[in-house]
């Protein structure tokens, strides 16, 4: 039992931390239809990590490396606020999948001509089985700072994130609380991605807020449905990687869509008996 903890208490604690802030991103994002957002930021996040590794020779972790990646998620931040606003030809997802695209090329492109960079790598499969303390409390400072951002701006968020075009049109300065939401979120998904991969981090970030959706509409019981979804698949991924001797990521990953699957079955046939009381009280 006490290797247990010594093995998983941190990766746990990084779970919460994560599972705790991206459920609560990921209600938003749902309801934005952003889907694709956190490859997009984590993309372009690892592209300002490689131009750190080019020009200053920055190793992973280092004050040059998070300033050229947090420069580059400021940067798209912004771009995709003006964007949904002024361009109303193509949707947002479609740029968020573009520039997407255009980072991964840009990564692939700088990789070639700086041999030994791995953050690519790394952003898909992460390093949670050894993330150490000083990196989970660095990150908790920072998460509890932006949920704090979260709660003091909750009002304009949330009335953009229900109806854009409603809230433009109340007067709500969408471009900016758009480039604030983007950022935030940005700098939430660029840290969870170094401490468990992008595979992960959209679990965390996707399947807990939908999950949610299918109970209810409160953003209150919403984000509680979300946060125990992430717990109880955490320490399902957990158990499981440890005793069967599999990766940690994939198998909270795993167990998040399992959850997911249950809970989606378990919504249809409460509808199916619910019709069916309904019917039966019918003369």
């Amino acid at each position: 039992m006490l290797q247990l903890i010594e093995m998983l208490g941190l990766p746990f604690l990084a779970c919460m931390m994560m599972g705790a802030i991206l459920g609560y991103c990921g209600i938003h994002v749902l309801k934005r239809e952003i889907i694709f957002i956190d490859i997009a930021l984590a993309q372009i996040a690892a592209v300002g990590s490689i131009v750190a590794h080019l020009a200053f020779d920055a190793e992973e972790g280092t004050l040059p490396a998070y300033t050229f990646s947090f420069g580059c998620v400021i940067f798209i931040a912004a771009f995709y606020a003006l964007v949904r606003r002024r361009v109303i030809q193509i949707s947002i997802e479609a740029v968020i999948g573009i520039s997407y695209a255009i980072a991964a090329a840009s990564a692939l492109f700088l990789i070639g001509i700086t041999p030994g960079h791995t953050h690519l790598e790394e952003m898909l499969s992460g390093s949670l089985l050894w993330t150490g303390l000083p990196e989970i409390i660095g990150s908790l400072i920072v998460f509890c700072v932006i949920g704090f951002c979260f709660y003091i701006f909750r009002k304009p968020l949330l009335r953009i994130s229900e109806d854009y075009n409603g809230a433009a049109t109340r007067g709500i300065r969408v471009v900016r609380w758009d480039f604030l939401f983007y950022a935030l979120i940005g700098v939430v998904i660029t840290l969870s991605v170094r401490i468990a991969g992008v595979v992960v981090v959209f679990a965390f970030l996707i399947i807990p807020a939908t999950t949610s959706a299918l109970f209810s509409s409160r953003w209150g019981t919403r984000m509680l449905i979300a946060w125990s979804v992430a717990v109880a698949a955490s320490i399902g991924g957990l158990l499981f990687g440890y005793y069967f001797d599999f990766s940690l990521g994939p198998a909270i990953a795993l167990f998040l869509g399992i959850v997911l699957v249950v809970a989606a079955l378990f919504s249809k046939l409460h509808k199916i008996r619910s019709i069916g009381v309904i019917e039966s009280d019918i003369p």
